[in-house]
Parts: C-alpha cells; sequence; structure tokens
C-alpha cells in the first residue's frame, strides 16, 4: 500500500506541471466539446490529433488523448438529457431517461446526477486502474510468445462477439485488418509483402492515415447523408439540484453502474458503449417500477453515465500492462504511444513509473475537471449546438489533411488517408463496423511475430500453446468465446442486445 502512495505521489507530480495542466484542460475541454457535438466522436477526434502529439512530451500526450476520450462520455450527456440527440455512443441509453426527465423540468438534476455519477465512476474507475494494473504486469510477466498470440487471439475473437451486427461482417473485419497489417517487409525474411511494387509500402501501411480515414472522415462523410436533427430544447434547464427522492433512488443505481462499467471496461471490446447498455439493461430488470424507464426514471441516467465513464478509465488497464488495446479508442492510443517511441506492455510500469502514474493521477484531476467544466458551461455548450455541419465539415477536413501530411511530410500519406475515407465509407454503407479491423490492424503483425516466434522455441511444434498453462487457458476462453458464437440461442440474444 505505501508503494502505491509513494507511485501516486511520483504521478501527481509529473501530472501537477503547468503544461501537464494546461493539456489535460485542453484534453477534457476538446472531449467535452466532441461529446456536445453529434456525429464526431471521441475516436475521430483523437485520430485527427494524432500528429500533434509529435511535438509534445510522451506523458503530456497521453495526458491530453486520455482527457478528450472520458472527457467525450461527460459532454454526451449533455445533449442526450437536452436534446434528445446523443453526442456521443455511450450517451445512447441517457436519451431514454434523461430526455423524459428534461421535458419534466428536471432538466438541471438530470445533468448534475450525469456528471456527479460520472466523477465517482470515474474515479473509482481509476483506482482500480491504481491497484490492479501493477498487480497485473507482475503477473504478466509470466508471459511468453505462446501466452501473448493466445491472448491476441482471445482479444480479437472477443471483438467479434461484443462487435454490433452480422458476426459474419464482424470476421471479415478483422481478417481484413490483419491483411492490411502485414503489408511491408517481413522482419523475418526480408521479403516485402502485399507491396504491389510501390515503394511506399515497402515500410508498411502508416497508422495515422488509416485511423483518420476510417474514423475521421469516413464518420464526416457518413453524416453528411443524415437530415439535419431538430436540435430545439426540450425545457429550461432550470434548478441543477436533484431533490432527495430523486438522490435516494441515484445513489444505489450510481453504485451498481460503476461495478458493471468496471468490469465490462476491461474486456476486450467492452468499453464505454457496452457498459453503458449493459448498466441500463440491469437497473431496468431489477427496478421495482420499470414501467417508470422510458418515461423519465433517474436510474436510467445515473447507471449508464456512471458505467461509461468506469469503463472508459478501466479499458486503460490491459493497454497499460499487457500492451493489448480493448478497444478502438485504445488502438489509437497505441499508434499515440508507438509514435513517442514507448512500448506498452508489461515493462511500462517498471521502466517509465514516470508515464504510467502520471497518466493515473492525471485522470483524477481531469475527472474533477470535467464536473468544473460541465455543468457551469451547459448555456455554451447548447449554444454550440447550432453550429452548422456545413461550416465544421470543411475545416474538421483540412486539419485532417494538414495533420496526416506533417506526420511523414509526404503526399502519400494524404492519398492512403483518401483511400481509407473511401473504403471507411464504404464499410458504413455496408454495415461493417470499423472497429474489428482497427484492432486487427494493430494486433495482425504483433500476433504474426509472437506465432513465428512461438513456433521457433517449439521447432515448429504447434502443441507448445497447450503445454503451457497460462496459454492454454486463455485458448480454452477463446474456444469459448466461438462456442457462443455458433450457439443459435447465444445468436438471437446478441441480435436482440444490439
Amino acid at each position: 500500500m505505501d508503494e502505491i502512495f509513494q507511485n501516486l505521489a511520483t504521478g501527481f507530480g509529473g501530472a501537477f506541471t503547468p503544461v501537464n495542466l494546461g493539456l489535460c484542460l485542453i484534453g477534457c475541454l476538446l472531449g467535452t466539446l466532441i461529446g456536445v457535438l453529434p456525429g464526431i466522436g471521441p475516436i475521430a477526434t483523437i485520430a485527427m490529433l494524432l500528429p500533434i502529439t509529435y511535438g509534445l512530451s510522451p506523458l503530456g500526450a497521453l495526458i491530453m488523448l486520455a482527457g478528450i476520450y472520458y472527457g467525450a462520455q461527460y459532454g454526451g450527456s449533455t445533449t442526450a438529457v437536452l436534446v434528445n440527440l446523443p453526442g456521443e455512443s455511450s450517451s445512447v441509453v441517457t436519451c431514454l431517461a434523461g430526455y423524459q426527465m428534461a421535458k419534466k423540468g428536471r432538466a438541471g438534476s438530470a445533468l448534475t446526477i450525469a456528471a456527479l455519477g460520472s466523477l465517482f465512476a470515474g474515479c473509482v474507475g481509476t483506482l482500480l486502474l491504481a491497484a490492479f494494473a501493477p498487480i497485473l504486469a507482475k503477473f504478466a510477466e509470466q508471459f511468453r510468445s505462446p501466452e501473448y498470440f493466445a491472448l491476441m487471439l482471445f482479444g480479437l475473437i472477443a471483438a467479434v462477439v461484443l462487435a454490433s451486427g452480422s458476426v459474419v461482417k464482424a470476421i471479415a473485419m478483422v481478417v481484413l485488418g490483419l491483411l492490411f497489417g502485414l503489408v511491408g517487409t517481413d522482419v523475418s525474411s526480408g521479403v516485402t509483402r502485399y507491396g504491389f511494387g510501390v515503394p511506399e509500402l515497402y515500410d508498411g501501411i502508416d497508422f495515422v492515415p488509416v485511423a483518420v480515414g476510417l474514423f475521421g472522415l469516413a464518420e464526416i462523410m457518413s453524416n453528411l447523408d443524415k437530415r439535419a436533427e431538430n436540435r430545439d430544447l426540450a425545457a429550461k434547464v432550470g434548478s441543477l439540484w436533484p431533490t432527495r427522492e430523486e438522490t435516494r433512488r441515484a445513489i444505489p443505481a450510481v453504485l451498481r453502474g460503476t461495478v458493471v462499467g468496471s468490469l465490462l471496461g476491461i474486456l476486450p471490446g467492452g468499453g464505454a458503449v457496452l457498459s453503458s447498455f449493459a448498466a441500463y439493461t440491469l437497473e431496468k430488470k431489477i427496478s421495482k417500477h420499470p414501467e417508470e424507464f422510458g418515461k423519465g426514471a433517474v436510474e436510467g441516467v445515473a447507471a449508464p453515465e456512471a458505467a461509461n465513464n468506469a469503463g472508459a478509465q478501466t479499458s486503460f488497464i490491459p493497454l497499460l500492462t499487457l500492451g493489448i488495446p480493448s478497444t478502438p479508442v485504445m488502438a489509437i492510443m497505441v499508434g499515440a504511444m508507438m509514435i513517442q517511441g514507448i512500448a506498452p506492455g508489461t515493462a511500462l510500469i517498471k521502466e517509465r513509473p514516470d508515464l504510467f502514474w502520471g497518466i493515473v493521477a492525471s485522470m483524477w484531476i481531469g475527472n474533477v475537471m470535467l464536473v468544473i467544466i460541465n455543468l457551469p458551461l451547459i448555456g455554451l455548450w447548447v449554444k454550440l449546438l447550432h453550429v452548422p455541419y456545413r461550416i465544421l465539415f470543411p475545416i474538421i477536413l483540412v486539419l485532417c489533411c494538414v495533420g496526416t501530411y506533417s506526420t511523414g511530410n509526404a503526399t502519400t500519406l494524404v492519398i492512403m488517408l483518401a483511400i481509407f475515407s473511401v473504403l471507411g465509407y464504404t464499410f458504413v454503407k455496408l454495415g461493417c463496423e470499423t472497429a474489428p479491423f482497427l484492432l486487427g490492424f494493430v494486433l495482425g503483425p504483433l500476433m504474426e511475430e509472437n506465432l513465428r516466434r512461438s513456433m521457433v522455441i517449439s521447432f515448429g511444434d504447434p502443441l507448445i500453446f497447450v503445454q503451457r498453462p497460462i496459454s492454454a487457458t486463455i485458448l480454452f476462453c477463446t474456444l469459448g468465446l466461438v462456442l457462443l458464437i455458433v450457439l443459435p440461442q447465444f445468436r438471437k440474444t446478441r441480435e436482440v442486445a444490439f
């Protein structure tokens, strides 16, 4: 325990510098802004801002990007409550109860419960990160190539299970991502694969144009197809203080939502979105008044908002301890760390304790900042909703192109950006989720490297994966996930859930 306090003191020392405090504030403000503005989202924003991180310190860059991610969870609740429009995908279920509360004149109460519930859940999620990440990292020191390969395979199968839409399409996206990730020169043999004689592909496909194209421009292009939303306010915000009855009902819901979000945030493919849906479903099932859900039940705001913030914090655990991204946002964070020359994984806590504990400390600071930012500035965020999308789109387009070009000062990167933008837009039209693609793209080269290394160690014997206890256990869990995909009853439940 003393060691944890000493490490946290080190982390707060790094996070409390003027520069890092400023970057944390910028990240929280940007996160809230993109949470309020529907159709952009944290994935696209973080992808677009990756080029900026070149000029920042590693800790400052990760503090800012992390602030954008969990800040978006806060901002999404504002529009969900006031105009029945989820600014972020994890705020979809908040619309069901939050907007109905606003129509009854309890908008201020709903926003306060969402903000305070998010603050509590965010702090608990960060506490779990501080407590369990070092333990998990020590356990992960026993991992070798077979364990890492099995873990990555488990992560990709889990991404398929938890992806919305068709299972077949999700599998196809993972495989396609794996293939794109293998483009470039093979480290072992020195042979160029899938280069098609293009010299720019000899070093592989750059991560930045892939992330910005698939999640930035493709998302914006698909939003241009949609008709303009009616964004009139449901009612005046009124008093921000919840009643005693609302507080009594909200506190247990926040606690349950925090537990659900903390657990699901660690799972590959889980994160904030799945956490909020699961928390809402749980509250509705155990409630003594399920008929109130969808008509302004305060639990329908408290639980999902607590869950999505807890899930956002704990999703950093597999990234910072095992080097395995559990969500698309975490995959982009891997890209940000690689840009800074940092290898995420078991060695991070030992070799860069200032970086790990600095990120943990900044999350506590950021969660407090977000409550201070959100409640007093509600009026400003609502006014931003009236900015026409035709003005936002050209600005974002220019920023994406300039940022992508600046990462390597090569027009090839901009061409790749255009190609992946069209590809991402095509995926959206075909109903294919792009998250499994990005996870496959990031994990593909790592999986191949660990597979080859395992086969070299075992002299070509594939039984090495089942002879090692940890690897065999992970593969057994992976087989269980495959059976879930195959079982008709599960497929039916999954279709209803999504």
